[in-house]
């Protein structure tokens, strides 16, 4: 069983820290359970505040990144330091990619990159989030053997690269022979929701050897359906929501990724996190 909703109303109970990063709701309705028992969500997020929204809805892991509009990069060091030591209870991994565009990197962004690793490493953070492609298409097999290196000890992902690499099932077989835990996917399509029978797929191939975790678009209203579908367990999700900025603003300049979203900006919630955590 998980958290669930009776006609609509909302989770009866409050959230209450045991120890050692346990959670549990002291609950009103007869029909919660445990944490043991809720859905993984993993959030992306780009600061502290996300991700102590992440952790006030359940979420078990945050992805920390910026430029989240792009497709995310690599986090200042600031970020991360701040979010390692604040000592929230849940993990938190480090998206490394050294620029936006595609995943096809020189001798010095990987460089670059295992050095941001190797920083993570340092200041004890969870795990990172890696990937690279050859301009043919196929996993970069030496540059990702150089960043799992760097990390150490460390949990590794393997981000959405893999949604554009040509030959799939090669290249899941590659990233389980890297020693990768996790492969981040929508399934090679534009949203999860899109790719879920794929994913099943991907799942079924990895027998375990790795976890594959579906991200790219999941939100509340279908996150049970890319579950029944794909036999996934974890799942990715910013679980955003849109709200005003308050910034003051010229009329003639425009600094949003879209100027259509002129003066809106998003952030995780804690609301939608618990969503996603408990619908049934």
């Amino acid at each position: 069983m998980r958290l669930t909703r009776q006609g609509g109303a909302g989770i009866k109970g409050e959230r209450k820290r045991l120890g050692e990063g346990e959670l549990i709701w002291a609950a009103t309705d007869k029909n919660i359970t445990t944490l043991s028992d809720m859905r993984k969500i993993e959030v992306c997020c780009s600061s502290l505040d996300e991700a102590r929204e992440a952790e006030a809805g359940g979420a078990i892991r945050v992805e920390l990144c910026a430029a989240i509009t792009c497709g995310g990069v690599t986090p200042s060091h600031g970020t991360i330091r701040s979010v390692v030591e604040a000592g929230l209870k849940l993990d938190v991994n480090v998206l490394i990619r050294s620029r936006e565009g595609g995943f096809c990197y020189s001798p010095t962004e990987v460089e670059t990159m295992c050095q941001d690793i190797e920083y993570c490493r340092e200041l004890g953070v969870n795990g990172v989030v890696i990937g690279a492609l050859t301009p043919e298409g196929d996993i970069d097999v030496p540059a990702c053997r150089k960043m799992v290196a760097a990390a150490g000890d460390m949990s590794v992902t393997f981000h959405r690269a893999f949604d554009i690499c040509r030959n799939p099932v090669q290249a899941l077989e590659e990233i389980i022979a890297l020693g990768c835990e996790r492969l981040l996917t929508s399934g090679q399509q534009g949203t999860a929701a899109q790719g879920a029978a794929f994913i099943a797929e991907l799942v079924e191939q990895a027998a375990g050897r790795i976890i594959v975790m579906p991200g790219a678009g999941i939100n509340p209203g279908n996150i049970v359906e890319v579950e029944r579908v794909s036999g996934a367990t974890e799942f990715h999700s910013t679980s955003a929501v849109d709200a005003p900025d308050c910034a003051y603003r010229g009329q003639a300049v425009s600094f949003a990724a879209n100027p259509q979203r002129e003066g809106i900006i998003r952030h995780s919630s804690r609301e939608v996190v618990a969503q996603l955590v408990s619908l049934v």
